[in-house]
């Protein structure tokens, strides 16, 4: 990945220190995905609609 990726955590990873939490990062057709306390160890990358649909499964899915 040569160009600059902007990264985003969720909203609900305030507490603590704020970086218990994995970031994302948009791509054209992909997501970035990283661990946002060790961000340099390494990014997983997934399609966007597989990632949309995680998200949606979580939304919906009651614990």
């Amino acid at each position: 990945m040569t160009e600059t990726l902007r990264w985003r955590k969720s909203s609900f990873s305030g507490g603590g220190d704020g970086n218990t939490c994995v970031e994302i990062a948009a791509l054209p057709t992909r997501v970035a995905i990283r661990d946002s306390k060790v961000p340099s160890r390494g990014t997983v990358t997934v399609p966007a609609g597989s990632f949309a649909a995680f998200i949606q499964r979580l939304k919906t899915t009651t614990v």
